[in-house]
């Protein structure tokens, strides 16, 4: 049964996008076995949001699966498909604080995590995927441990400028924001990619080749304006796995 055909099921393209962002995710190896989580914002105040249930691997989690919340709910954590208590600290405040944040991802992907443990975790403008990301990203220096609703809230209080769509959490991964589904999985994924540039350049031991930041600056704007490139990777993602025969939007 697809997910169009459940009538007790709203939400359909969302729950889908969601969960097949969920499946590509564990495909890219940037998972974190049963932990990790990614929502969605489905109402105009962006209050109430999808996420991932309690400790389902990402390459299995499913349309209908979603959990549904409501970040003003005090009762969320006693509910019986209560999610992760980190993913309601971390996620629910930010839907409660933050409406420009539709779409969350956090993971601990593992270029964005080797960045976020350095002394200084900038990502210089060393080439185009880097220069995407320039005067764009919130840098958090004050890991204060597992995301319970109190580092929930300090995480979610660093993140009010709409510009800013990218936290390197210092000590602990990355957390990006986005319109869409696509458009935050496609900024997760590009993060992690010039992440891994940079710090394989750091490896060879040489200089750096630095893109002026006038250049590093357009070149930002031109990509924030890019022309359909999020929603054609999600697109291209469902038609992989639809291919597949995969269950994801069930």
């Amino acid at each position: 049964m697809s997910l169009d055909e459940s009538p007790n099921l709203t939400l359909w393209q969302e729950r889908s996008d969601l969960a097949a962002a969920f499946r590509w995710t564990a495909r890219l190896n940037m998972h974190e076995a049963v932990a990790n989580h990614f929502s969605l914002a489905v109402n105009a105040e962006g209050t109430q949001f999808l996420i991932n249930p309690n400790q389902v691997h990402f390459s299995r989690i499913r349309a209908s699966e979603l959990l549904l919340l409501d970040a003003n709910d005090p009762d969320v954590l006693n509910r019986p498909d209560a999610p992760d208590p980190t993913a309601w600290g971390l996620h629910g405040s930010i839907h409660r604080r933050c409406p420009h944040a539709r779409c969350v991802m956090h993971a601990h992907s593992i270029f964005a995590t080797v960045l976020a443990s350095l002394a200084d975790s900038t990502l210089p403008p060393i080439d185009q995927n880097t220069a995407t990301f320039y005067n764009r990203v919130v840098i958090d220096e004050q890991f204060g441990g597992l995301a319970f609703e109190d580092e929930g809230e300090r995480c979610a209080a660093m993140l009010s400028d709409p510009a800013k769509k990218v936290m390197v959490m210092g000590n602990h991964g990355v957390l990006v924001l986005g319109d869409t589904v696509g458009d935050a999985f496609n900024r997760l994924y590009y993060f992690e990619r010039a992440a891994e540039t940079y710090i394989r350049a750091l490896q060879t031991g040489q200089p750096l080749r630095r893109i002026p930041d006038e250049i590093a600056e357009q070149t930002a704007r031109d990509l924030e304006n890019y022309p359909g490139q999020a929603e054609a990777h999600l697109t291209a993602i469902r038609r992989i796995l639809d291919h597949e025969s995969s269950d994801y939007a069930t």
